[in-house]
């Protein structure tokens, strides 16, 4: 088999090839600023060849007269387009993408409805790409994130010195509130290079420091470059788990550093995974598995209204404002949650039915973890852990202190962690746990 112009694999027997076309009823092509004189042939071909052609405005206007069927501008919502182009299948159909379509595009979500076999993609370069040519920067080895249509925030997690980011934005806008978070948080000294409408007639590049940023009339289609140099005093997210207790806004409420460090480990995070964090007070174990991976999930549930408003704001300052926070006792505020692929109980083990609650929650081959500091929890996780199995840890950390006028030993309180890997064919014990 080779591949021909139309993106669609050709077999030796004709009749095999004239049925993998006719299951392609879908292109999706990409197209960037330079409109027709970027696309290949065979793009300009899939265009030409649709019956109905979808694309944003300036995507239709910048196929101009390659669109021969009836050209629809994508709808709002974005995903009533995703019901329009769905509800054409077996017609053919063309929808415009800027770019790569695939990077943070319409064809990452029509290919979750669409099966690969039943579509082909032309993609352009994307605008990722073509930053990283103006700029001269390996694209391998710099960070690419979007925070178009999305938390500001995001950017917070990848604030490291000498670090270089290539960030798409919503709007004008944009360029400007992120030199003012990175200049709010120690930043201030990053460069900034402003890429306008690239790839096009009207493309320009600019560059300022983030502190004192004064660039106007920036175009809406833009691309910001971070270049990033850290100040005194600048907050740099670690990598590692166990981030410093000062970093979360607490009231006493808080999973401290290094068993923060040790419940992570056993909570072993793995991408995609969804986490309970049950009794979340500040969201540290939540906000800290997040981090770990962009693909990670939690929810912290959390009785006391103003520890989960404290949460979530830890969240947005750490850069995962996608922490969701439930307010609620458990085990009732468990009812209807998405399954779990760990739990972590950090509060609230010994209120009746928690533990039951999660572990039914949670999905054959799921971890708990249980924290305990009083000596009932303590009990009781002793006696899981001789029915059950598991690993029973005791945690002790003291720090130096003053003591008068010389240093001592300063002990906290010891925690009891039991960890748990809940086996496939588990079947509750009689008289719950």
């Amino acid at each position: 088999m080779r591949a021909v112009e139309s993106g669609v694999p050709e077999s030796t027997d004709p009749a095999s090839r004239d049925d993998a076309q006719e299951r392609r009823w879908l292109s999706i092509v990409g197209i960037g600023e330079d409109g027709l004189e970027g696309l290949s042939p065979a793009a300009r071909a899939a265009i030409g060849a649709a019956q109905i052609v979808f694309g944003g405005a300036r995507h239709l206007a910048l196929a101009g007269d390659a669109v021969t069927g009836e050209a629809r501008t994508w709808p709002s919502p974005f995903e009533a387009g995703i019901d329009e182009v769905l509800a054409l299948r077996g017609r053919r159909i063309c929808v415009l993408a800027s770019g790569d379509p695939f990077l943070y595009g319409v064809g990452a979500v029509l290919a979750r409805h669409v099966p690969a076999g039943e579509m082909f993609a032309l993609p352009a370069p994307s605008s990722f790409s073509l930053a990283a040519a103006r700029l001269g920067w390996a694209l391998a080895e710099i960070g690419c994130l979007t925070v178009h249509g999305r938390s500001l925030d995001l950017l917070r997690a990848h604030l490291n010195p000498g670090r270089r980011l290539l960030v798409l934005t919503s709007d004008g806008a944009g360029p400007g509130e992120i030199a003012r978070l990175l200049a709010g948080t120690g930043f201030g000294g990053s460069t900034l290079h402003i890429l306008e409408a690239l790839g096009g007639p009207r493309e320009q590049l600019r560059s300022s420091l983030a502190e004192g940023f004064a660039l106007r009339d920036i175009d809406p289609l833009n691309l910001v470059g971070i270049e990033l140099a850290a100040g005194e005093g600048a907050r740099v997210i670690a990598r590692a788990p166990g981030l410093p207790d000062e970093f979360f806004e607490n009231d006493g409420q808080l999973t401290k550093r290094e068993v923060r460090a040790v419940t992570l480990s056993a909570l072993a995070p793995r991408r995609g995974e969804l986490l309970w964090d049950i009794g979340a007070g500040a969201g540290s174990v939540g906000i800290e598995w997040m981090l770990a991976d962009p693909s990670l999930r939690a929810i912290g549930i959390e009785e006391n209204a103003e520890r989960a408003a404290r949460a979530r704001r830890n969240a947005h300052a750490l850069g995962v404002p996608g922490l969701t926070v439930v307010e609620g006792k458990a085990p009732d505020a468990l009812a209807g949650l998405p399954v779990p692929d760990a739990v972590f109980v950090g509060g609230g083990a010994g209120d009746s039915g928690v533990l039951d609650a999660a572990i039914a929650a949670l999905r054959p081959g799921g971890r708990l973890v249980v924290n305990g500091v009083t000596l009932e929890t303590e009990a009781r996780l002793i006696a899981l852990h001789a029915a059950q199995g598991g690993e029973l840890v005791r945690l002790s950390v003291a720090r130096a202190a003053s003591v008068g006028g010389l240093t001592g030993w300063r002990p906290a309180m010891p925690v009891t962690q039991w960890s748990w890997e809940k086996p496939g064919n588990w079947v509750k014990p009689g008289g719950g746990l």
